[in-house]
């Protein structure tokens, strides 16, 4: 990434350049992020195609001014973190479903943020309802954040009986909780973003993804509340959890939510791609 696409990206968030790759400037960026970029699948449902590649992804996030999900989003802000200064690794995880079970082989990115002043955090730009900062990568106790009570704990064996990360080089995996729930297991081997073509195709592709199934732009509110349009319904979920929702009829409305609550000029009303 080349300064005036890390400028261009610095825009994009409101943010000011940081003077270092501090923990401080990693928590700015990282809410600030949240705030400005939506968690959107509207490619999927729009037949764009997907392409994980830095320029592709600066291309559709900062350019275009999209969202996107994971592979996207911690794709986008991974760059942009390697380009300030701080030490990135992609990070695979395997997301819990429903009754505990773990989805596909890189189901989901993430990244290890390594700071000059604070150590090592996780960053997490790109699952939705997450925490709104940067969580201590190396702290198994709850941590507080404004999105819930987090914990990263060592995990047990998978469904086959295996401990992942086992030996002396490398760390086991991880389970990140919020709120009591287990949220995703997560390796600790850093990968390349090519590593999640696989992984990205078979959620554009696949009717057993949630992904192809539902339609889904979503943020973080400047006021810690976050608000969401899920096909036709509009949900706006305040900080202190109390929740509006309403449906919208009219596509010239659902157009306008787009365009005014999250920055998205669309000339068409996405359509379910894999309608149930």
């Amino acid at each position: 990434m080349n300064s005036a696409q890390v400028d261009a990206y610095l825009r994009r968030l409101g943010a000011e350049h940081p003077a270092w790759p501090t923990v401080d400037a990693l928590r700015a960026l990282h809410l600030r992020h949240l705030r400005a970029v939506p968690f959107e699948n509207l490619s999927i449902h729009l037949g764009e195609e997907i392409v994980l590649e830095e320029k592709r992804l600066l291309d559709k996030v900062v350019g275009a001014r999209r969202g996107g999900f994971c592979y996207e989003l911690n794709g986008s802000f991974g760059a942009l973190l390697a380009a300030l200064g701080y030490d990135v690794a992609l990070l695979a995880a395997r997301v819990y479903g429903e009754e505990g079970r773990l989805g596909v082989p890189y189901d989901h990115l993430a990244l290890r943020v390594r700071t000059v002043d604070g150590g090592d955090w996780l960053a997490d730009v790109g699952f939705g309802a997450h925490s709104h900062l940067p969580l201590a990568f190396g702290d198994r106790g709850e941590q507080k954040d404004p999105g819930g009570t987090f914990r990263i704990v060592e995990a047990g064996p998978d469904a086959a009986g295996v401990r992942g990360g086992h030996g002396t080089v490398e760390a086991a995996d991880l389970d990140v909780f919020r709120d009591g729930r287990a949220q995703y297991r997560l390796e600790t081997r850093p990968r390349v973003l090519g590593d999640f073509v696989a992984g990205a195709w078979w959620h554009s592709t696949s009717s057993q993804s949630h992904f192809t199934r539902s339609l889904v732009c979503s943020r973080v509110t400047e006021e810690g509340g976050r608000i969401t349009l899920s096909g036709r319904r509009l949900t706006a979920t305040a900080a202190d959890g109390t929740r509006e929702e309403r449906e919208l009829e009219a596509d010239e409305e659902i157009l306008g939510v787009y365009r005014e609550r999250f920055g998205i000029e669309l000339d068409k009303v996405p359509t379910l791609r894999n309608p149930a």
